[in-house]
This record gives structure tokens, C-alpha cells and sequence, in this order.
């Protein structure tokens, strides 16, 4: 009777328990995608998700379904994505708030980032903004600094709610001018920029695609834009680096990621499609019709990316002690 060595034993065990695992990655997909937005239906992300969800599903020969998971800054959503069985078949859309933002402001959070969700690729780039109300008298951002450091205290800016992007990009703000304004939270952007209009907030921080409406009714005045360079929709609207603000001057990302044990040939495949949805035409036209420019990055790029942020905001939240329970 012929006894193989046990090295082969051992090698033969591992390839027979491989082989499940190899299959189903070379059957993906083989059943409908399940994609979570970890904010409510109709913001920016949510939007977003939508716009991509068809292609993504027709470039992969499945179907893929959006499926709303809010609540607690993005938290909700990006858990259950954690939670997930890591086999492609739930995504998540990342954002700055949800993967960088919330990892250094909760202490108590039950999730690594870094280690418990998949990078796949940056989906979209989306300038952010800062508005004031015309109340204020100012026009241009050295006549607004100017107004701050003269009358120190005095005004206060609106934001998304205690630890949103908009939130940390005021704090930076202030840092970087060595200003002072009073922050205020609000439930969502829209009822800051309502407050703003009436003038009860002197500013507010903000993704572009909510504000812009009441930039270009002229309700409201836009100082500087985050953003590599000016964009079409105002060309005349500064960069935060033009200013001479360049700390304040990134961008949202909007990525897809995946529960962290995700296979490689999966994350691969996924990120294939997609990159391939992102040049269609009829893509690009609707991400340009909110302000966002398609990305399409490999998963490495888009996990430096994240690393990157998330050291960022840490640095922030530290500065500007922002914190939550």
C-alpha cells in the first residue's frame, strides 16, 4: 500500500479545501447584488448609488439593488456591509463621513476600516463648498476673513450634523485662518442652507450638489470651492488653494467597498466592471449632472486614499477636539 508523504497530505487537504471557495469565485455572480447606501434615499450618495446600480449590474450579467441602511453618521450601513458574508454579493458605498470621519470621532466604534472593509475603487470625486448668506456683506473670501477676525465670536456657521464632513471641513477652516465662528448642527445640509438664506447662520460648509441650486438662484454667495481645479458649473468660483486655503481644498470621494475577507479574484472583478460603467457615456453625464467627476481607481489606490483621510480627519478631530460617545 502506497503512503504519501505527509507534506502532500497536507498540501492535498489544503487545495481540496480551497477548491469551494475557488469555484464560487469563478461563479461570481451567480444571484443579485445586494448594494448599501448607509444614508437615507435622495442625498447625494444615495443618488449616486443609483446611477451606477444598473450598469454595474448589466457589466456583471446580474442584478444589482440598492438598499438603504441609514442611521448614526453612516454607521448603520457600514456595519452591516462589515457584517457581511465577504462573498461580492453585499457592497457598500463608502464616504468620507462613514470610513474616515466616524472611525475618529465615536470611541466606541465596533469595526476596523482598515481591516474589516475591502477597498473596490473611488467611485466619484464632488467639490465640496462654503456658502454665505448675502445678509453678510461679503463677496469674496479676504472680505470674509477679514469680517471674522474683526468681529471674533460674533458669527456662526451651519453644518450636516456633530461629526459630518462639513463639520470637520469648518473646524479646518477656522484652523487654517485662525478665525473663530460658533458651529451648528443641523439634521442634513438643507435646513442649514435654510438658515442661511434667512440669515440666522452666517455660513455654511457643504457638498456642492445641495448648494448649488441657491448659488445659482443667487440666494446664496459661494466663496471657494474644494476641488482640484474650478469647475464649468461656476467658473468663477475660486479653489480653497487659489485662496491661499489649500488644507481645505479636497474633495468628497464617494467609493465601493467590500466586507474585508472578500476574495481577490471577486474584489478584482467587481472593480473590472465597474471602472468599465464609470466611462459609459450616459454615466458620466449623470454623475456630471450633480457635480461628480468619475473616478475609477485600482483597489490599492483607493485604500491609500482611504488610509490617507483617515489620518486627516484624526488630525482634525484631535485639533479641534470633536468627539462623540
Amino acid at each position: 500500500m502506497n503512503v504519501l508523504p505527509r507534506s502532500l497530505l497536507v498540501l492535498a487537504t489544503v487545495l481540496c479545501a480551497a477548491t469551494p471557495l475557488s469555484q464560487a469565485a469563478a461563479a461570481f455572480p451567480d444571484r443579485p447584488i445586494r448594494l448599501v447606501v448607509p444614508f437615507p434615499p435622495g442625498g447625494t450618495t444615495d443618488v449616486l448609488a443609483r446611477v451606477i446600480a444598473d450598469p454595474l449590474g448589466q457589466a456583471l450579467g446580474t442584478t444589482v439593488v440598492v438598499e438603504n441602511r441609514n442611521g448614526a453618521a453612516g454607521r448603520i450601513g457600514t456595519e452591516y456591509v462589515v457584517r457581511a458574508d465577504p462573498d461580492g454579493y453585499t457592497l457598500g458605498i463608502a464616504t468620507v463621513s462613514s470610513t474616515a470621519i466616524t472611525p475618529v470621532v465615536y470611541k466606541n466604534l465596533s469595526y476596523d476600516v482598515l481591516t474589516d472593509l475591502a477597498p473596490i475603487t473611488r467611485l466619484a470625486a464632488v467639490p465640496n463648498v462654503l456658502v454665505v448668506s448675502p445678509k453678510l456683506g461679503v463677496n469674496d473670501m479676504p472680505a470674509f476673513v477679514s469680517k471674522l477676525k474683526s468681529e471674533p465670536n460674533v458669527h456662526m456657521y451651519g453644518h450636516a450634523g456633530t461629526g459630518s464632513e462639513a463639520h470637520m471641513m469648518g473646524a479646518l477652516f477656522l484652523m487654517s485662518t485662525q478665525t473663530t465662528m460658533t458651529a451648528v448642527p443641523y439634521r442634513g445640509s438643507s435646513p442649514a442652507l435654510q438658515d442661511a438664506l434667512g440669515g440666522q447662520v452666517s455660513a455654511v460648509f457643504d457638498n456642492l450638489p445641495s448648494s448649488l441650486p441657491f448659488i445659482q438662484a443667487k440666494k446664496l454667495t459661494p466663496l471657494a470651492i474644494a476641488y482640484p481645479n474650478r469647475i464649468a458649473a461656476l467658473p468663477d468660483v475660486p479653489t480653497f488653494a487659489e485662496v491661499g486655503l489649500a488644507p481645505v481644498n479636497d474633495a468628497s470621494f464617494f467609493g465601493l467597498v467590500a466586507p474585508g475577507k472578500t476574495p481577490p479574484e471577486v474584489i478584482d472583478k467587481i472593480n473590472k466592471a465597474i471602472v468599465t460603467v464609470l466611462k459609459q457615456p450616459e454615466v458620466r453625464n449623470k454623475l456630471a449632472g450633480f457635480s461628480a467627476e468619475p473616478v475609477g481607481n485600482s483597489p490599492q489606490e483607493f485604500g491609500a486614499e482611504l488610509r490617507a483621510e483617515l489620518e486627516k480627519q484624526r488630525e482634525i478631530a484631535a485639533k479641534a477636539n470633536i468627539s462623540l460617545d
